[in-house]
């Protein structure tokens, strides 16, 4: 079993920016007038971390991705390592090729979370938070609220959210992306947004008539 606190973590020596994220890079910091261009500082973290995740199926940011983003943005490296660090989007290690991230803040606890981590470490053999699934394929990583707490308890993997979780509906996701398959995120309970079970119940007819 993989552990993301790895002290022995080989950080690769070299990072550059591939086309897609220079394209981006461009039409973002474009935005800032100039000589504010550090402002750009998150978005362009955010492009090494999925470029990354493209070239080598981990979605994380090294030390020379960070680097690369200072050299860039004309910042002094410790000010990107300082954002790198503080904020959770940023994977500051390897994970696997799935990012399991379980909230377990209080309306998703009330709602089951401690039943979404044991499906979790029963379908990937993770024992605990911030480990590496054998096989590479999964991380769990737990989270603090990921503001969707009407529809508790959520499991994040990668970007999307997966709400209305239960024991069974988590380990036929796991078992799906195992499959290669990626089913779409929202209400594993069919729920439209978040309106209530069995559909909305107030503003179902037209007030008004059109035009009015």
């Amino acid at each position: 079993m993989a552990d993301s606190s790895d002290a022995t973590l080989e950080q690769p020596k070299h990072f550059g920016f591939d086309a897609e994220s220079e394209a981006e890079i461009n039409r973002i910091v474009a935005r800032y007038p100039a000589g504010k261009q550090a402002s750009a500082v998150i978005p362009l973290l955010w492009l090494v971390q999925k470029q990354m995740k493209r070239q080598t199926g981990s979605a994380w940011v090294p030390l020379a991705g960070m680097d690369a983003v200072a050299s860039r943005l004309d910042m002094a490296p410790i000010r990107v390592y300082e954002v790198a660090t503080f904020y959770f989007m940023f994977n500051t290690k390897p994970v696997g090729k799935f990012h399991l991230q379980v909230c377990t803040t209080t309306p998703c606890w009330l709602r089951g979370s401690d039943a979404i981590v044991q499906a979790c470490k029963e379908a990937t053999g993770i024992t605990e938070f911030g480990q590496t699934s054998a096989d590479g394929m999964f991380t769990m990583t737990e989270v603090e609220c990921l503001g969707a707490c009407v529809n508790a308890p959520i499991l994040q993997v990668d970007d999307d959210f997966y709400e209305d979780m239960d024991v069974d509906r988590t380990k036929q996701l796991l078992d799906a992306l195992r499959r290669g398959e990626r089913p779409s995120p929202g209400s594993m309970t069919g729920r439209q947004t978040s309106a209530p079970d069995g559909g909305p119940n107030t503003l179902t007819t037209l007030q008004f008539a059109p035009g009015e």
